[in-house]
């Protein structure tokens, strides 16, 4: 399109804005969906800055505190596990071998085989409602693992708990990057993110308390009760959902105009709004997919990052009481850590909030302590009077997780067509899923309780995600940089630009179609 042709569409604005006024007017309630594309760039400029302000101030208010409970609630109930083994789970089911480390291992195995068909329903069909009740059945799950009797019930209903916790995570992000612009996909992602620390500050005392109860009456079987409390919140946060959790175009809490609102504030995003590309499957952004490095950076990143994730959610317990803790004591210990977590990820996101290019940098810097602090832990000398050094080695691990959470929200901001995102989240997902079971096999009976060669396996981890992600913002920068030289000397203007970028990402082209599209850092 030359700069005639452009000149001739901004003629044509006054007629896009009278049919923009009556498609605004008649807009009913569930027609937000069939806003067309040139309606959603057209509206941008419609509404003020203090409007916008206070429509995510509202959104703000409904999302972020359901996610946050949501999120908790998930990676409480994923990693309770090790807490129940410290009373009594292992002993009570008859447990042997492997046996404990593959309850974590298929968790992810059909956790994986399903990423792919439920990230599918989750772009089909309605996103909020598809979630809540994924939730609400995961929740049965869960308070069905009291009763569990021998392995084969808990592998059972591990399996179910993998099914119908495996579209949480990836629909958190697509409804992130239907809901936030760019700059604010870091910010919001850590706030519900944050949950897997700060919600376990108070799954720490609530299962503290049950623990300590179930200490004075051993025959109580406290685990099966930890599993009762959990599984009952699951479902009663999950039917919550059902009413308040979606995209622009489900909620019921948004009016018809702040629906079109909603979807023209996040137009400037280049990736288009709630509804693009929900209709047709694109293999041919798929097969884009295979040949961009980064598509292959985030799936070896999350398996990188999420191998020692998988050690220490089921062994981190077992291992702290080698140091010489209690029980008890491990989870009171787990508070001041969860603590700390919550601040890191609160500064971390209020920063790349505030200044840009800085996610990658966090997520370089994040895998430098967990690297020292697992090497701590496997070669400090293991007596009581070095517990407190080896539980400050185990405290250094805590930053490891914004290496994946921020490549997570690199997701929504740096791959535009829909079809393009829901592959790379899924791809993602199976290297966080692949990480995680490799993670539970690599801590082997035979070397309990210390599990020294399986601490050193993450150690090792760390350093080879360090290189992933300096090579994978080397990529970034250079493409940025390929699109300064191209749009050098265009001849188009830089609001030209920006109104051709809008457009394409209305129509669901994806970044490397997009000529005008800039990589988030």
């Amino acid at each position: 399109m030359s700069t005639d042709q452009v000149q001739a569409e901004d003629k044509k604005s006054p007629a896009v804005e009278m049919a923009t006024m009556e498609k605004q007017n008649s807009i009913e309630v569930g027609e937000v969906s069939e806003i067309s594309e040139q309606d959603i760039v057209a509206a941008e400029g419609e509404y003020t800055e203090e409007q916008y302000k206070q429509l995510r101030r509202k959104i703000d208010r409904y999302l972020l505190p359901l996610m946050w409970l949501c999120y908790g609630i998930q990676q409480t109930d994923k990693t309770a596990l090790g807490t129940q083994a410290t009373f009594g789970l292992r002993e009570d089911t008859g447990l042997h071998g492997q046996q404990y480390s593959w309850l974590t291992t298929v968790f992810y195995l059909v956790y994986m085989i399903f990423e792919f068909p439920s990230n599918i329903v989750l772009q089909r069909y309605k996103m909020g409602k598809i979630l809540s009740c994924y939730m609400i059945c995961w929740g049965v799950v869960v308070l069905c693992i009291g009763f569990a009797q021998n392995f084969t019930h808990l592998v059972v209903l591990r399996a179910l708990q993998g099914l119908f916790e495996c579209c949480i995570s990836p629909g958190f992000i697509l409804v992130v990057g239907s809901w936030y612009k760019t700059r604010e996909h870091a910010s919001r992602s850590l706030v519900f993110q944050s949950a897997n620390a700060g919600f376990g500050i108070i799954s720490s005392l609530a299962l503290y308390g049950i623990g300590k109860r179930g200490a004075k009456n051993p025959d109580s079987e406290p685990w099966r009760w930890m599993s009762y409390f959990l599984g009952t919140m699951t479902i009663l946060v999950g039917v919550a959902c059902l009413f308040l959790l979606g995209t622009p175009s489900e909620v019921k809490w948004l009016s018809p105009e702040e629906k079109r609102m909603a979807n023209a504030r996040i137009v400037g995003n280049n990736t288009g709004h709630d509804r693009t590309g929900v209709k047709k499957w694109q293999w041919k952004q798929v097969r884009e997919c295979l040949i961009d490095p980064c598509f292959w950076f985030a799936g070896i990143n999350a398996f990188l990052s999420s191998l020692p994730n998988g050690g220490l959610t089921t062994f981190a317990h077992i291992i702290n009481t080698s140091f010489g803790f209690t029980n008890l004591q491990v989870i009171l210990l787990d508070i001041p850590r969860s603590a700390f977590s919550v601040l890191y990820f609160v500064a971390v996101g209020l920063i790349t909030s505030r200044k840009t290019g800085l996610r990658l940098f966090f997520m370089i810097g994040s895998t430098i302590p967990p690297f020292v602090g697992f090497l701590g832990m496997a070669f400090i000398p293991n007596n009581p009077s070095m517990k407190w050094t080896k539980w400050g080695m185990y405290f250094m691990t805590v930053p490891y997780v914004i290496s994946l959470f921020l490549a997570w929200s690199l997701i929504p901001s740096n791959t535009a067509g829909r079809t393009k995102r829901t592959f790379t989240s899924s791809f993602t997902f199976v290297g966080y899923c692949v990480g995680n079971m490799a993670g539970s096999q690599i801590f082997k009976a035979k070397d309990a309780p210390y599990y020294i060669p399986g601490v050193i396996g993450c150690a090792v981890c760390f350093g080879l995600e360090f290189a992933v992600l300096v090579c994978w913002r080397i990529v970034l920068v250079l493409r940025n940089r390929r699109l300064d030289k191209a749009i050098a000397n265009d001849g188009l203007t830089e609001e030209e630009r920006t109104l051709r970028a809008k457009k394409m990402g209305e129509e669901d082209k994806t970044d490397f179609e997009n000529p005008y599209f800039r990589y988030t850092l």
